[in-house]
C-alpha cells in the first residue's frame, strides 16, 4: 500500500473546499480581503498572495494528482537504466502544443479560463520518478575528485564527512519536497527554487536565490571551461597555445548550445553518461598497473594541499612511497583539508535543481523515491571510486584524477571522452526544462541551465522578455548563450588557483542551496504552517478571496514556534541548528579558498589569457 495515500484519502474526505461560513474567528483581524482574484489575473510573481492562499490550493492540487486516473507502465530496473519511455497517460490527446503566450504580461492571461489555466499547468507535468531518479544521477557520475578530497582528509574523516554530507543531502531534498508538495499547485505552480522562497519568506528572499543560483551556474561553467581546456592542451602535449584550447572548448560549446529541441539526440545523451562510466572504470584500470604521474602532483595533487614534503623527491629525483592517513594529514594546517572537504559539496550540489525536477512530475510525491535512491547511490560511486583512487595513489591523487594517471595514451582517452561527454550534454539540453527531458544529461549543473535560469527569471520576469518559443525569443537566445559562455569564461580564467575556485564556488554558493536554504525554508514553512493550524478560524476563503489571522508579529511566530508538541519544538530548533551549521561551514570554506587564493596570487601564475598550460611542467622557471 503506497504510505502516502493515508494522507490523500484523508484530504478527499476533507477536501479544502469545503471552508467554513464563520470564517472570521472571534477577536480576530483580516489581514487581506479583497473581491475575488483568479490566479491568473495575478501578477507573475505577486508578493500579495498569502501563504494560506498557496496551502489552500496546494492541497487541493494533491487531491486531483491523486484521483487523477494516471497509470504509469511498471518499469523494471533495466527500464530505469535505459531510461525507457514510459507510454502517454491514456487522456492525454495525440500532440498537444505548449503555447507560446507570453504569461509574464498580465494582460496576456485576462481571456484565460480557469480550465485552461489548470490543464496548462497540468500538460507542463509530464516525467516519471524514474526519469528524475536517472537526471540526478548523472550530476554526479564524474567523481574524479573525491580520491583528491580523500587524500586532504585521510581515510576516516574523508569517509565520515562524505557519508554525513550524503545523508544531509538526502535530508535537505526531502526538506524540499515537503515544501513543494504543500505549497505548488496548478493554480499557482511553483517553478524553481526562488518560488519556494518567495512563498515562505517574501521577494527579497526569490531574489536572493536566484542571483546565488544564476552565480553558482556561471562559476561551475567556469570551472568545466578551464577543466576540459587542461585537458586539451594535455592531449596536444602543449604544442597547442592554452588559451587556444580554451577558447576552443568555449567556441564549440556555445554553438552547440544553440541547439533547442532534443526529440533527435536522445542517444547521444544517454552515450554521454556512459562515456563518463568508461572513464571511471578505464582509470580505476590504468591506476592499479601504473604509477601516479608523479610530475604533475606539484599542481594539484592532495600532497600539494596539505603536506608538500610528502610529493618533493630527494636529491636523486625520487619520489616519496606512496602513503595513506588514517586521520588528518596536518591537523596543525587545516585550510588544505577544508578545500578537499569543499569537493564534497561539490558532489552533493544537485538540489539546487531539485525544485525544477518536481516542478515537471506527474506525480511529485514520488520524488523522494527518485531522491533517495539516487542519494545512496551517488554516495555509493563516490565512495567506491574515491577510496580506490586515494588507495593506489595516496598523497599522489589528482583534482582532475584522469589526468593524473602516469601513461599519457590512458590520460588522452580520458580527457577526450570527459570533453566529448561535456559537448554532448553542452548542446543537447539548451532551453528544455530538466524532467522533461528523454534522456539523462551529465552537465545539467553546468552550463545552459543558467542561461535558463538568466533568461526567465531577469529578462522575462523583469524585462518581459517573450517566450523561448517565439520568433524574438529564440534570437535573443542566440544572442545570450556566447555571452554566457565568454563571461564564464572570464572569470574562470583570471583565477589561477583552480582548487580555489572549486572551494570558491562550493561554499558561497552550492553549500547554500544543499545544506543552508533547505532547512531556512522548511523552518519557515512549518512556522506559517503551525501558526494557521494553532488558530482556530485562521484560513483562507477562496469565494471572498479572504485571508484571515488571529494574531501577527512577533507574538505569531513565537505561538508557532513553541506548538504542535515536542517533536514540533524540536524539529524546529534542529533546522534552525542546521541553518547554523551550514553556514559556519560555508564560512570555513570561504577562509580556506581565501587564504589559498592570497598563497596563489604571491607566486607567478599561468592563466586562461596565456599561452603556456598550467600543467605544462617544462616552461617552469
Amino acid at each position: 500500500m503506497d504510505p502516502a495515500k493515508t494522507e490523500y484519502e484523508s484530504a478527499r474526505d476533507h477536501p479544502p473546499t469545503e471552508v467554513p461560513d464563520h470564517l472570521t474567528p472571534p477577536n480576530g483581524e483580516v489581514v487581506h480581503t479583497s473581491t475575488f482574484i483568479r490566479p491568473q489575473d495575478r501578477k507573475l510573481h505577486d508578493a500579495d498572495v498569502y501563504f494560506e492562499e498557496y496551502y489552500y490550493y496546494a492541497q487541493r492540487t494533491r487531491v486531483l494528482e491523486f484521483e487523477d486516473n494516471f497509470q504509469d507502465e511498471k518499469k523494471t530496473l533495466t527500464d530505469v537504466i535505459l531510461h525507457r519511455q514510459a507510454h502517454k497517460p491514456h487522456d492525454e490527446k495525440g500532440t498537444t502544443e505548449i503555447p507560446s503566450t507570453n504569461v509574464a504580461k498580465q494582460s496576456n492571461r485576462l481571456e484565460i479560463s480557469d480550465e485552461e489555466w489548470i490543464n496548462a499547468s497540468r500538460l507542463m507535468r509530464s516525467a516519471t520518478w524514474g526519469a528524475c531518479f536517472y537526471l540526478i544521477t548523472t550530476d554526479i557520475l564524474g567523481p574524479y575528485g573525491v580520491g583528491f578530497a580523500m587524500g586532504t582528509l585521510g581515510w576516516g574523516p574523508g569517509i565520515a564527512l562524505y557519508t554525513v554530507f550524503g545523508f544531509m543531502a538526502g535530508y535537505s531534498g526531502y526538506l524540499l519536497w515537503k515544501c513543494f508538495m504543500n505549497l505548488d499547485s496548478y493554480e499557482f505552480p511553483c517553478r524553481n527554487f526562488g518560488d519556494l522562497g518567495l512563498r515562505i519568506y517574501g521577494p527579497f528572499m526569490r531574489h536572493l536565490i536566484n542571483v546565488l543560483q544564476a552565480l553558482a551556474l556561471l562559476l561551475i561553467l567556469g570551472q568545466v571551461t578551464i577543466q576540459n581546456g587542461q585537458g586539451l592542451s594535455q592531449v596536444s602535449k602543449f604544442r597547442l597555445c592554452y588559451a587556444v584550447c580554451i577558447i576552443l572548448f568555449v567556441i564549440s560549446g556555445f554553438l552547440i548550445g544553440q541547439i533547442r529541441t532534443l526529440r533527435n539526440y536522445g542517444w547521444l545523451a544517454n552515450a554521454a553518461v556512459f562515456l563518463n562510466l568508461l572513464v571511471i572504470f578505464i582509470t580505476m584500470g590504468v591506476m592499479a598497473h601504473s604509477p601516479p604521474n608523479f610530475a604533475i602532483s606539484v599542481l594539484g595533487s592532495a600532497g600539494s594541499a596539505v603536506d608538500v614534503d610528502s610529493i618533493t623527491p630527494d636529491e636523486n629525483g625520487v619520489y616519496p612511497p606512496i602513503i595513506h592517513y588514517n586521520g588528518l594529514p596536518d591537523p596543525s594546517s587545516i585550510v588544505g583539508s577544508i578545500s578537499g572537504l569543499m569537493s564534497g559539496v561539490l558532489a552533493y550540489g544537485g538540489a539546487q535543481l531539485f525544485v525544477e525536477f518536481m516542478a515537471e512530475m506527474r506525480r511529485p510525491r514520488d520524488f523522494v523515491k527518485a531522491m533517495w535512491g539516487a542519494q545512496f547511490f551517488i554516495y555509493a560511486v563516490y565512495m567506491i571510486y574515491g577510496c580506490y583512487v586515494y588507495h593506489f595513489q595516496g598523497q599522489y591523487a589528482y583534482q582532475v584524477s584522469y589526468q593524473g594517471v602516469s601513461v599519457y595514451g590512458w590520460q588522452t582517452v580520458g580527457n577526450m571522452l570527459a570533453v566529448i561527454s561535456g559537448l554532448i550534454a553542452a548542446g543537447l539540453y539548451g532551453n528544455i526544462g530538466p524532467c522533461s527531458l528523454p534522456f539523462p544529461l551529465i552537465a545539467l549543473l553546468t552550463r545552459v541551465p543558467g542561461v535558463k535560469v538568466l533568461y526567465n527569471n531577469v529578462l522575462m520576469d523583469l524585462l518581459n522578455a517573450p517566450p523561448l518559443t517565439t520568433r524574438v525569443g529564440k534570437y535573443l537566445w542566440i544572442a545570450l548563450v556566447p555571452i554566457y559562455w565568454s563571461i564564464a569564461f572570464v572569470v574562470a580564467a583570471a583565477i589561477p588557483d583552480y582548487i580555489g575556485f572549486v572551494t570558491v564556488i562550493s561554499a558561497a554558493t552550492l553549500i547554500q542551496f544543499t545544506y543552508t536554504f533547505p532547512p531556512m525554508l522548511a523552518l519557515g514553512y512549518n512556522l506559517k504552517l503551525r501558526a494557521m493550524k494553532g488558530s482556530d478560524g485562521d484560513g483562507f476563503d477562496a469565494t471572498t478571496g479572504t485571508v484571515i489571522r488571529r494574531d501577527t508579529g512577533l507574538r505569531r511566530w513565537v505561538r508557532a514556534f513553541f506548538s504542535g508538541g515536542i517533536f514540533n519544538v524540536l524539529t524546529n530548533i534542529s533546522h534552525v541548528l542546521y541553518t547554523g551549521g551550514a553556514l559556519a561551514t560555508s564560512a570555513l570554506g570561504m577562509y580556506a579558498a581565501i587564504e589559498g587564493l592570497i598563497t596563489a596570487f604571491k607566486n607567478p601564475q599561468v592563466n586562461a589569457f596565456s599561452c603556456r598550460s598550467p600543467l605544462d611542467l617544462s616552461a617552469a622557471g
